[in-house]
């Protein structure tokens, strides 16, 4: 079977997309480690000699962490993202590496200079901590994947160690002699660019392109890969850095939702002030870039709003300790430099003031047409969901909003479908999760099944989705409530789901005879165990990694050994992966092929893989990868049972724990009927 997808590269889409994921990926190393910057910004507050409470011992300790710590805790965090924890290893002696050789070539430097001329100071290795900390990684997993298999019984360990070892050797040689000096030229020129900026008066213009980037997601490359870097050296030698509020300040987005508080309609205008709040206490932005999508105009609101806040500080010369993250009033005032609250808050309460008048005036002009059109916020909702690349529960909470909470509330709830491409696997493991959600809340009288999206019977009452098959849902149902989640297996929206079937039982729901009869004929019969469909020879441990494309490969290489499959299913499953990607939470990805696949398919079957050092299956990390081939519903009992195992943490952990196959298989196989 073939497929047809778009040229990656080949268009904008495709570009703007790649920078997400570098953002993203760059967001990644900073963000776990920002409570050691603010742990460096307190003892750079407190005791530094201009500090709250100077203590000359306790300064000393600011040096050290800004300068190693740091640096190498962002290339351990960038090589564990890549290859575990050898790859954390192998990054953070790099990285060092890099230390030592910015430092020898800065000592040269001021050695050569005339007395009496300024000399340079540390440059500290953040970006060189991005750059190595993955790299070195990455050659530590191609390392390793070619001695996998290669080495003899007994030796494993002296090899493993070994190759690390020379590998990290080799890396630091590189971040001495390569690394270091690539990066003392980027940030000699970043530094000498910001610092044209605040000469000429120009920095406000940077919102320009800050506050766009920041409703296309866009804004992650820039804030981690150069605010941060240029921040932190700045910090190191003013106490203080305006780089920091170029982008985390919360005041464009509260003035935005104020005005559609007071002038928006609709969906819009009701969900503002919940949004206001979330947005400006919680940090979380981007539950105010719908509003923006909804009406591009507002793009003119907060790029004038972000450019006053950072005219204010340019104006009173104020800045932050370190990084706001997330991006919320109380994360900015912590941050604060002594001496700079005044201009800090002002920055915040004048940008916000501005998007508020320039928004109101936008929207008063448009409030005709905007009435006549006033659904388009859920849209917008969707829209923003999709250039993330993945849902969220601010932004959940929008849609939820957006498609009318009230009205979802009372409608009557007594059958939910999960529907997938193909209907027969990550559907059926949602819906066994939520149907078990629903009988612990004590709520009768609702049926749970799973069906391909194709197969949808137009009388559903309730609809999850993947948020890429929703639309396609929606055309199938138009009358249901649709449910979109990011992962079958852990969406946070079935509480929400929950609760909203539980008001339609007190509301007046179906009668719950009627309703679980309905339910049981729909819902696969039990069987009494697994029986052939998963057997021993199926289930396979790793010590090591895997990509994602070999993962499917041993999946679907363990289903045509088992004569389940054809050898068109891996192509069917790598379509699959195309749509709508197959990891379902809790560490486990389950690889089958698409609703079109069902001729390669010839009897029930499923494979079971561990990979202790996990796959990165589209983003998330994998431990386990369940492939799937099913006719008819032969497969969905077991499926239902694997789905109660995987969605407790605890009992996760248990399978984790089988050292051999034999202890996996039984684990698998104990699970309770449903």
């Amino acid at each position: 079977m073939t497929t047809q997808s778009p040229e990656r590269g080949s268009s904008p889409g495709s570009l703007r997309v790649g920078v997400q994921k570098f953002g993203s990926f760059l967001s990644g190393m900073i963000m776990p480690n920002i409570p050691a910057l603010i742990a460096w910004g307190l003892f750079t507050a407190f005791f530094i000699e201009v500090g709250w409470t100077p203590h000359a011992a306790l300064a000393t300790v600011v040096g050290p962490m800004i300068h190693y710590l740091l640096p190498v805790l962002i290339a351990m965090q960038g090589g564990k993202m890549v290859h575990d924890v050898r790859g954390a290893v192998v990054g953070a002696v790099a990285t060092f590496g890099a230390i030592a050789g910015s430092d020898h070539l800065i000592a040269q430097f001021n050695a050569s200079l005339p007395e009496g001329e300024d000399a340079l100071g540390e440059v500290h290795m953040f970006i060189g901590a991005m750059i190595l900390g993955p790299l070195s990684a990455w050659a530590m997993k191609k390392v390793d994947g070619v001695l996998d298999g290669r080495i003899k019984a007994g030796f494993e360990m002296l090899v493993s160690m070994f190759s690390g070892g020379f590998l990290a050797f080799g890396m630091s040689l590189v971040g001495f002699f390569g690394v270091a000096s690539l990066v003392n030229m980027i940030m000699d020129v970043l530094g000498r660019g910001v610092e044209w900026l605040i000469s000429t008066n120009l920095l406000p213009l940077t919102s320009v392109l800050i506050e766009p980037a920041k409703v296309f997601f866009l804004n992650n490359a820039i804030n981690h890969g150069v605010l941060t870097p240029l921040g932190v050296s700045e910090v190191d030698s003013a106490g203080q850095s305006i780089l920091f509020l170029l982008e985390a300040n919360p005041g464009p987005g509260l003035g935005l939702l104020l005005a559609f508080s007071v002038f928006g309609v609709g969906a819009a205008r009701g969900s503002a002030p919940g949004a206001a709040i979330i947005q400006f206490f919680g940090g979380i932005h981007e539950v105010y870039f719908p509003y923006v999508l909804m009406k591009p105009t507002l793009l003119i609101a907060v790029i004038v709003g972000g450019a006053t806040g950072v005219g204010t500080n340019v104006l009173f010369d104020t800045g932050l300790r370190g990084p706001a993250a997330p991006g919320s009033i109380f994360a900015v005032v912590g941050q604060t430099a002594s001496g700079s609250y005044l201009g800090v808050i002002l920055s915040v309460v004048l940008a916000a003031a501005v998007t508020f008048v320039v928004a109101s005036l936008i929207l008063l002009a448009g409030r005709k047409k905007d009435l006549e059109s006033a659904d388009d916020f859920a849209e917008a909702v969707a829209k923003t969901e999709a250039t993330k690349g993945k849902s969220s529960a601010a932004l959940s909470g929008l849609a939820a909003q957006a498609s009318g909470g009230a009205a979802v509330a009372q409608k009557k709830i007594e059958r939910i479908i999960f529907a997938c491409d193909a209907g027969m696997g990550s559907s059926a493991m949602g819906a066994s999760v939520l149907r078990n959600k629903i009988k612990d809340a004590g709520i009768g009288g609702v049926s749970v099944t799973n069906k391909a999206v194709a197969a949808l019977p137009g009388d559903t009452d309730l609809v999850i989705t993947q948020q890429q098959l929703t639309d396609r849902a929606k055309g199938q149902e138009p009358d249901a409530v649709h449910v979109s989640v990011d992962s079958f297996m852990d969406a946070p929206e079935y509480d929400e789901v929950v609760e909203m079937v539980r008001q339609s039982a007190e509301d007046g729901g179906a009668e719950p005879a009627e309703a679980a009869a309905r339910g049981a004929a729909d819902e696969p019969a039990a069987q009494d165990g697994p029986g052939e469909i998963l057997t021993l020879d199926r289930v396979r441990i790793h010590s090591g990694s895997a990509t994602q494309q070999e993962a499917m490969a041993e999946a679907a290489e363990v289903l045509v050994a088992a004569d389940a499959v054809t050898e068109d299913y891996l192509a069917a499953m790598q379509a699959r992966e195309e749509t709508v990607s197959t990891f379902m939470g809790n560490e486990l990805a389950i690889p089958h092929g698409t609703g079109e696949a069902k001729d390669a398919v010839k009897a029930s079957a499923l494979s079971v893989a561990r990979y202790d050092g996990g796959v990165d299956w589209n983003g998330q990390r994998a431990i386990f990868v369940i492939g799937i081939a099913g006719v008819g519903d032969e497969h969905l009992q077991i499926l239902s049972r694997i789905a109660k195992l995987f969605s407790k943490v605890e009992t996760v952990e248990q399978l984790k724990a089988a050292t051999t196959e034999r202890e996996l298989h039984e684990l698998l196989s104990s699970i309770e009927q449903s």
